[in-house]
């Protein structure tokens, strides 16, 4: 009998993943992971980890499967949280939980489940797992998961062929409603469970709360810039290369103070992502500002008016090489390589047409519609129909 250490959250996707490896004949141990001590940044006197792994519990309870919580908030602190306000101090945007499912669930975690005697590692993730065979050895496929509404192969798409090889995803094939309705008539306690938001499994943070304890608030200026500044004005330009075009598409707009007028005062750039609307605190616009850059050298926000505004939008974006990750290995491109595919820069967006570019030191994605708010040290995810082939940090 195969043995599998299934991730129970204390949610209701992981409790029917449960249930339904029991049915498919595994034998099914459920781990909880604690990955947070700090209870002085949860917002008021919740204590969501402690109610989770309490849900989580009464789900093994009830599948009379054994139940253990595992402590792994000493390296979710290293891997996770130290790696999180690197980057915002960088003025980079990190994505926690593609990273805590490539460092913590389907490393650390994997790691004790194997040594548990598992066979595999399974999660409540709303995605598929493929397997072809390709001169005599098995090749893993990430796959979107069958809910469109709930795909969430995009948090998994750093995984790694050894890492898909040992995961099993029980949900992929159901929609959240067939979900609810399997946890409904098993009488699980989590059946109506509101999905979990704040960052994985951190409960519920307030981010800038969060930051604010570890980068001090420093005053700075808001710039509004204007939409019909010149370098905003596309001219006809003659490239020698491709690549000198690609370059230039995903270029990065070097703006300064005087290019706007100031409009307002914030606590720290770092607190500041490209995109965001909330918190700016200026008003008599006629368009809500949006923050277009950040500057946090100089900390200065930038910002213009308005969701159309110019410099939200990019058509390509670059990867370097060490941060450049294909999951199906065997597909990967070689300098000098194109291939079309679809696209997306962030968890909720639609995917989008684009065209891989691999040169020397990384790679190019460029996309056949402009993008809102594409975001140093987020992670572009592509695809070939539902397969998710590759990822990358936007750089």
């Amino acid at each position: 009998m195969k043995r599998v250490v299934i991730g129970l959250s204390g949610g209701v996707d992981s409790s029917v993943a449960a249930y339904l490896l029991q049915e498919q004949g595994y034998e099914v141990i459920g781990l909880f992971m604690k990955n947070w001590h700090d209870d002085t940044v949860t917002i008021s006197n919740e204590c969501p980890w402690l109610d989770d792994s309490n849900d989580a519990m009464l789900v093994a309870e009830k599948l009379g499967i054994p139940f253990q919580t595992v402590d792994l908030s000493e390296e979710y602190k290293e891997r996770i949280v130290d790696y999180m306000f690197n980057e915002y101090e960088k003025g980079r945007t990190p994505n926690p939980d593609v990273l805590c499912n490539r460092e913590i669930k389907f490393d650390v975690f994997m790691k004790i489940a194997l040594d548990l005697g598992a066979d595999y590692v399974a999660t409540g993730h709303y995605c598929r797992k493929g397997t072809l065979e390709k001169d005599g050895e098995s090749v893993y496929q990430l796959l979107a998961g069958v809910d469109g509404n709930k795909d969430q192969s995009y948090f998994l798409c750093q995984l790694s062929q050894e890492q898909l090889a040992k995961s099993l995803f029980p949900i992929g094939e159901l929609t959240k409603p067939e979900v609810r309705e399997i946890a409904m008539s098993l009488d699980l306690v989590t059946a109506e469970k509101k999905d979990s938001q704040g960052l994985c499994f951190i409960g519920k943070v307030k981010l800038p709360d969060f930051l604010q304890q570890q980068l001090k608030p420093k005053e700075g200026v808001i710039v509004e810039i204007s939409n019909d500044l010149d370098i905003y004005k596309e001219t006809e330009q003659s490239f020698a290369s491709e690549e000198e075009k690609l370059a230039y598409l995903s270029r990065k707009i070097d703006y300064k103070v005087d290019l706007g007028k100031i409009v307002g005062k914030h606590q720290g750039a770092h607190y500041f992502t490209k995109g965001q609307r909330k918190g700016l605190g200026v008003g008599g616009t006629i368009e809500p500002l949006f923050v277009i850059d950040t500057d946090v050298n100089e900390n200065v926000i930038y910002t213009g008016q308005g969701k159309a505004h110019p410099g939200l939008f990019k058509r390509a974006l670059f990867v370097t090489n060490d941060e450049l990750h294909w999951v199906r290995e065997d597909l990967a491109i070689a300098n000098g390589e194109t291939m079309e595919v679809l696209a997306r820069i962030r968890y909720r967006q639609a995917l989008e047409k684009a065209t891989l570019h691999k040169v020397e030191l990384g790679m190019y994605v460029e996309f056949e519609n402009p993008q809102s708010a594409i975001t140093e040290g987020q992670f572009v995810a592509w695809y070939f129909e539902d397969e998710l082939l590759g990822s990358g940090v936007i750089s």
